[in-house]
């Protein structure tokens, strides 16, 4: 269970002066040394990416085999002030990446390690903009996604699970938190079975899945319809990408208060280092890597999709 470590850094994170600092001092409370902040400056304001690493008793920090796990807390902002007050809907995912990096550090101080490393990005802004969207408005960033994917992928992450707040539209009608199918260098793959079992058993329910398209996994700023922001990582990555949209059964604007439901955070909290257990082990797989190569052997590259494409 991860409630406690939820519910510290929502503390921390409901107000008007959180900063990238705040984040730093939560994760090395719980035991984590291995973290730093970055502050980016972009056109529409600032904001401070956090990165941390824990080391697993087998991972690369320590010379070890064991594959690494990515986990990015995707969002534009913690708040929309002056224009909103308070916490909003689009900062979970930076909640539910902190509170990952927290329980991890807490586990690690009473003895259980994972195998591999876990690397956790995210970034802290309580003053983001808004925008509009379709069929609710959007938080907006004070950066553009290519600075995000800059400060969020790190090159030795084999995997990544993107968590975002995804409940401005009206394809996903569940609660709670729902995965997307995996993408890896432009291509669409089926849902992972093993994600899918981790899933129902984290939850005690049916798992649930939520319909990506080809725009979803194209770079913003082509002028295509994107859900949201929560399949970019898969733009910057050869490594296989996962998202995980926490939901809602109707539409929520991004830069909604009062919106964010604690529980159903700590349930994507507790997927992410469960599936870390299983994949820094070898247990979990985010694709069929056969059946990648058959298809790039007869449709070949998709790697395109992850360019700004043709601009005549």
């Amino acid at each position: 269970m991860a409630l406690k470590q939820v519910l510290e850094a929502y503390e921390v994170f409901d107000s008007a002066s959180v900063s990238g600092k705040s984040a730093v001092e939560l994760i090395k409370a719980a035991g984590i040394s291995d973290v730093t902040v970055t502050q980016v400056k972009g056109k529409k304001g600032s904001t401070d990416f956090i990165r941390a690493r824990i080391a697993g008793s087998k991972g690369k920090l320590k010379g070890g085999p064991a594959p690494t796990l990515g986990v990015i807390g995707r969002l534009g902002g913690l708040g929309a002030r002056p224009e909103r007050i308070g916490f909003v809907s689009d900062g979970d995912g930076a909640l539910a990446a902190v509170a990952t990096a927290m329980k991890l550090g807490r586990m690690q101080q009473k003895g259980d390690f994972l195998l591999g490393d876990v690397i956790i990005a995210t970034h802290i802004c309580p003053d983001a903009p808004t925008r509009p969207h379709s069929p609710v408005p959007f938080m907006d960033s004070p950066v553009e996604i290519k600075d995000m994917n800059f400060y969020e992928i790190d090159p030795d992450m084999d995997a990544i699970l993107s968590i975002d707040t995804t409940k401005g539209n009206r394809v996903i009608n569940t609660r709670g938190f729902a995965i997307s199918p995996t993408v890896k260098e432009g291509y669409i793959l089926r849902t992972s079975e093993d994600l899918l079992d981790i899933m129902q058993i984290v939850t005690g329910r049916l798992p649930a899945v939520f319909p990506i398209t080809t725009q979803d996994i194209t770079p913003y700023g082509n002028g295509l319809f994107h859900l949201n922001s929560i399949m970019q990582p898969a733009v910057a990555t050869a490594a296989p990408v996962v998202g995980v949209a926490i939901t809602a059964e109707t539409a929520v604007p991004g830069c909604a208060t009062g919106a964010s439901q604690l529980i159903d955070i700590e349930l994507a909290v507790r997927f992410a280092i469960e599936v870390g257990k299983a994949f820094t082990q070898g247990m979990c797989h985010f694709y069929d890597a056969q059946e990648f190569a058959a298809i790039q052997s007869l449709y070949g590259s998709m790697r395109h999709i992850q360019t700004a494409g043709n601009k005549a």
